[in-house]
């Protein structure tokens, strides 16, 4: 096959996935945003307006570990008579940078959460909060994955979105799928913390050694 067939293929593959991963990447980092302006400022003030962007938050956090939904659309890429060297160097890259983008803006949405009550003096409340963040979640992927709702919905359709919710949690297949996805974004939540922090304070560590090397070489 010519080199420019090859490139032209390739290209065309991945034109077709990139618009509505940039969209899903953009509502992933909405409450990654939102977590620096709430948890990591210096000021402790709750303000009404504070109080909003909570809101927001917790509504569009769902958004970022939703992204791991989205490896059917990678199962799908794979079935759709792709040549493997556009399977294995462009979609499979493609997929699995996006979607580990985005949990790590979950990651990183929690982590600061978890800064902001321990600076609140409630860090015994942080796995609480984790956990009952991963259960919210959990709910909030069922219902974008599978009833196709979105996060302005609560405030677009409230009823059908309450309605829809109450009778998922009394039917069977819907906790189950949901328990799952609990579990799943606990675990793995667990494993992308301890490797975010562990860099991070690998990065820190390089940086004050890098300091203390230029302040014995000045001095």
């Amino acid at each position: 096959m010519p080199v420019k067939l090859i490139i032209a293929n390739a290209w065309k593959a991945w034109h077709r996935h990139s618009g509505w991963m940039a969209w899903n990447l953009f509502l992933a980092f909405i409450p990654l945003a939102l977590s620096f302006w709430l948890f990591r400022r210096s000021s402790r003030s709750r303000s009404v307006l504070w109080w909003v962007g909570l809101v927001v938050f917790i509504a569009f956090l769902p958004n970022a570990p939703y992204l791991l939904t989205d490896i059917i659309h990678l199962i799908g890429a794979i079935r759709a008579r792709y040549s493997v060297w556009i399977v294995t160097l462009v979609l499979i890259p493609q997929h699995v940078s996006v979607i580990l983008l985005g949990f790590e803006a979950y990651v990183l949405s929690l982590i600061n959460l978890g800064y902001y009550l321990r600076q609140q003096g409630m860090g015994k409340f942080i796995l609480l909060a984790e956990l009952i963040t991963h259960a919210l979640s959990a709910v909030g992927i069922y219902l974008g994955r599978f009833k196709r709702f979105n996060s302005w919905d609560l405030v677009t359709q409230p009823e059908d979105l309450a309605r829809t919710l109450l009778d998922d949690l009394t039917a069977k297949r819907p906790l189950l799928v949901m328990a799952i996805s609990f579990i799943v974004l606990a675990v793995l939540y667990w494993l992308m913390k301890q490797v975010t922090l562990g860099l991070a304070l690998k990065f820190q560590y390089r940086k004050i050694l890098h300091q203390s090397t230029s302040e014995i070489g000045n001095g």
